[in-house]
C-alpha cells in the first residue's frame, strides 16, 4: 500500500502490524541514523561554512569516501546500505533496462518501477537484515525503501517528495523517536538533496552552493538539539553518495560527432552515456567508439576497467562512454530542462567525485582521520552498530574499525 507524504502522521508512517510481535530494541544500544547529503563533496567540509558537522568530526571520524562507479545517485545510495557495488546490487545506474522486462526502462521518475521489488532483489539492505532480526526501521526517503525488498518492508517508510522541506525532514525523523518502545526505530535515515541540486545549478564553487551547504549544516544542528532535548545520544553516520564537479558547455562533447543518430539507442547522457547498437550498425559502433578520443573514452561492457568493478551485471548497457572529468557528453538535439554548472558520473577516482563520511557518537573515537576507503564499507560498519550479522559483501569493516572504540 502506498503512503502519501501529506497524509495525516498516523498514517504516514507504516507500522506494519504483522510484525508488532518483534522484541523491542534494546535500550542499552543507541539508535543508528545514517544521514544522506547528496552531492557532499569531501572538501565542502574545509570551506569553514558547516561548524555542526565540522564539530561532529572533530568528536569523531571522518574521511573522504570513494563513490562506486557509476557516481550516480541511486546506485551509490544502494551500495552504502547494501555493501555492494552497483554490479552486483543491481542498481547499475539511475536509468537502465533489463532484458526480463522487454521496453521498460527503470528510472527514478518512474515511480512504479521504483516500488517494485524486482529492480532490488539483487542487493539486501541494511534494514531487510535488521527487521529479520526485529529491529524496528525507518529509512525514511532512502531509495529502495519503498519496495518489499526480499518480501520485507521497513516498519517505517515514506514515498519520496522532493518537494518536503528539510526542517520538515528533520522534525518527522524525531517524531520517529517519540514513538512507544516497540515501534521506535532502532535505525533511521535522513536525505538532503539541496546541495546537490544547487551544485548542479550553480556549479561546486558557487556562492549559492555555500548557502545550501550551510543551510543543511544548520539543520543537521536542529537534529542534534532535538535529539539531545530528548535524551538521545545516537551513532550518526553522515555520508554523500558522490561529489559534485564544475562543467561548462566549453567542455562539452557530442556523440554525433562520432555517430549517425540511426547507428545506436542510447539511454544516459552527460558524465557519461550508456548506449545500444542498433540491428545491423554492431561493427560500425564499435569501430567509431573503441578508438582513441580526445576527453574521452569508450568500451564495450566486458572491457570496461577493473579498477571500476563494472560490466558484468546484464543490466549494463552495450557501451559506457566516459568523459574526463568536468567534460560532459551529450547529443546536439538534446535539450535540457534547464543549464547545469555542475555534475557528478564521473571517475570515481577523482578528487571532486569524493564523498563527505563523518561519523560520530558513543562508538567512535574522537578526532579520528581515517584513509579515504570505498563506500561498500559503510554496509559493515551499520551491522556493527545495529549488532546485526551482515550479508557476505564487497565491503570491510576494517576500513572503518580505526574509528571506532
Amino acid at each position: 500500500m502506498i503512503r502519501t507524504f501529506l497524509l495525516a502522521f498516523a498514517v504516514l508512517f507504516c507500522v506494519c502490524a504483522t510484525r508488532s510481535e518483534a522484541a523491542p530494541p534494546n535500550p542499552a544500544r543507541p539508535p543508528t541514523i545514517l544521514v544522506s547529503i547528496d552531492g557532499f563533496r569531501a572538501d565542502y567540509l574545509d570551506r569553514g561554512i558547516t561548524p555542526v558537522m565540522s564539530g561532529l568530526a572533530a568528536g569523531g571520524a571522518r574521511a573522504a569516501m570513494r563513490p562506486s562507479f557509476p557516481s550516480k545517485t541511486f546506485p551509490n545510495h544502494y551500495t552504502l546500505v547494501t555493501g555492494l557495488r552497483p554490479d552486483r546490487n543491481g542498481m547499475v545506474e539511475n536509468t537502465f533496462e533489463d532484458a526480463r522486462r522487454p521496453g521498460v526502462t527503470f528510472k527514478m521518475s518512474n515511480r512504479d518501477e521504483v516500488r517494485d521489488r524486482f529492480w532490488w532483489d539483487e542487493g539486501t539492505p541494511i534494514w531487510v537484515t535488521a527487521e529479520q532480526a526485529g529491529l524496528v526501521t525507518a529509512p525514511i526517503f532512502w531509495p529502495g525503501a519503498e519496495a518489499a525488498i526480499h518480501g520485507v518492508r521497513p516498519r517505517h517508510y515514506v514515498v519520496f517528495d522532493m518537494a518536503t522541506p528539510n526542517d520538515k525532514r528533520v522534525d518527522d525523523l524525531l517524531a520517529l523517536l517519540d514513538l512507544p518502545p516497540a515501534q521506535r526505530p532502532a535505525f533511521l535515515t535522513l536525505y538532503f538533496d539541496t546541495v546537490d541540486t544547487a551544485g548542479h545549478d550553480y556549479g561546486p564553487g558557487a556562492a549559492e552552493t555555500d548557502r545550501a551547504i550551510a543551510g543543511v549544516d544548520a539543520e543537521v544542528g536542529r537534529l542534534l538539539d532535538g535529539l539531545k532535548a530528548r535524551g538521545i545520544a545516537p551513532n550518526l553516520v553522515i555520508v554523500a553518495d558522490h561529489g559534485m564537479a564544475a562543467i561548462s558547455d566549453a567542455r562539452k562533447l557530442y556523440m554525433d560527432d562520432l555517430l549517425p543518430k540511426a547507428a545506436y539507442r542510447g539511454l544516459s547522457g552527460g558524465a557519461f552515456m550508456t548506449l545500444y547498437p542498433n540491428p545491423g550498425h554492431e561493427n560500425e559502433v564499435a569501430s567509431a567508439l573503441l578508438k582513441a578520443h580526445d576527453h574521452l573514452q569508450c568500451w564495450a561492457k566486458a572491457d570496461i576497467p577493473k579498477r571500476f568493478h563494472y560490466g558484468r551485471n546484464p543490466r549494463v548497457a552495450a557501451y559506457f562512454c566516459l568523459p574526463q572529468t568536468g567534460w560532459t557528453i551529450t547529443t546536439r538535439d538534446y535539450k535540457a530542462k534547464k543549464p547545469e554548472l555542475g555534475n557528478h558520473g564521473f571517475d570515481p577516482y577523482s578528487p571532486e567525485m569524493a564523498a563527505v563520511f563523518v561519523a560520530n557518537g558513543p562508538a567512535f573515537r574522537h578526532g579520528v582521520v581515517l584513509p579515504a576507503f570505498d563506500n561498500v564499507s559503510v554496509y559493515p560498519l551499520l551491522a556493527r552498530l545495529l549488532g546485526v550479522k551482515p550479508v557476505a559483501g564487497d565491503g570491510k569493516l576494517s576500513d572503518t574499525a580505526p574509528g571506532l572504540n
